[in-house]
């Protein structure tokens, strides 16, 4: 009986801008990622029945093709001509759900990493990428993982250096927020302002993170939505405990803030632990594949 084990990393959102809308529906994005060391632990076992199962600590975790983990071990399986090999994915569940940190593309990205280890790396990087393309647009960044520019509608990605030394504290309300829902609010109305994209690269290329840090911006933070009060009163309370910046991830609701040292973010996340369910401290990752 093959198995295998394999963490799946969350990700943050250095920068996000939202470009033109595309005639598929989606949109053209810009964005600037990171993976993050909170994790989700992922566990395979395969079987020659062509079962295909999954399980969670999170009841509400579907377990069919719904989940994103399922459809990636489909996708492997059809790819490899070995369509009668099934899988059971045990999946422990950490990274908050509805938190904009790509928890289901990270357990789906780390179902085609470990099943591809199994296989002998039977595919390049750049095919398990083109597969988790298919399955979700943050599964190809989620299967690279370190930090990363992304386009498109997330899956057209180009390495960038590593963040700088540095912590992250990551605080996610009770609520989480509807990614469809988000855009269409935001479609509606006119943004504020852009991130520095360009700027965020220079600064990446020269290691500066205060520079970094004061051209992070998330454009869906601009949204019209009555729960973007409570996303500034979480950055609010990072910036009034020493952040140099803080931003909402995704399409929310986790904020984080960084901080230059984990000193600093451990007595900032003591300072959190009270005004959100969840909050931990992370710090950049690169995976290795």
């Amino acid at each position: 009986m093959k198995e295998i084990r394999e963490k799946a990393y969350a990700k943050l959102n250095i920068s996000l801008d939202v470009m033109d809308s595309r005639a598929d529906g989606y949109h053209d994005m810009l964005m600037v990622m990171q993976t993050v060391t909170l994790w989700d632990d992922i566990h395979i076992v395969l079987n020659s029945e062509g079962r295909m199962s999954a399980a969670s600590n999170l009841r509400f975790i579907p377990a069919d093709e719904r989940n994103l983990a399922v459809k990636a071990a489909i996708r492997f399986f059809k790819e490899l001509g070995e369509e009668n090999t099934g899988a059971h994915i045990d999946m422990q569940k950490r990274i908050p759900v509805g938190a904009g940190m790509a928890g289901g593309s990270a357990d789906a990205a780390a179902v085609l990493r470990g099943l591809n280890k199994l296989y002998d790396r039977k595919f390049s990087l750049e095919k398990l990428m083109e597969l988790g393309a298919d399955v979700g647009s943050d599964v190809p960044f989620c299967v690279m993982g370190g930090t990363a520019l992304a386009q498109g509608r997330g899956e057209i990605l180009s390495p960038l250096p590593p963040m700088p030394e540095c912590s992250f504290v990551i605080c996610k309300p009770e609520f989480s927020i509807s990614t469809p829902e988000l855009f269409k609010k935001l479609d509606a109305c006119p943004m504020r302002r852009h991130p520095d994209t360009q700027g965020i690269i220079q600064a990446l290329e020269d290691g500066d993170l205060v520079r970094i840090c004061r051209r992070m911006y998330n454009v869906f933070e601009d949204v019209d939505d009555r729960r973007m009060r409570s996303v500034g009163e979480i950055k609010g309370a990072l910036l009034d405990n020493g952040a140099i910046s803080a931003m909402m991830t995704g399409t929310g609701s986790a904020v984080f803030g960084v901080y230059e040292d984990e000193t600093a973010a451990n007595k900032a996340l003591e300072a959190m632990e009270g005004l959100c369910p969840f909050s931990c401290v992370a710090k950049p990752v690169s995976i290795e594949n």
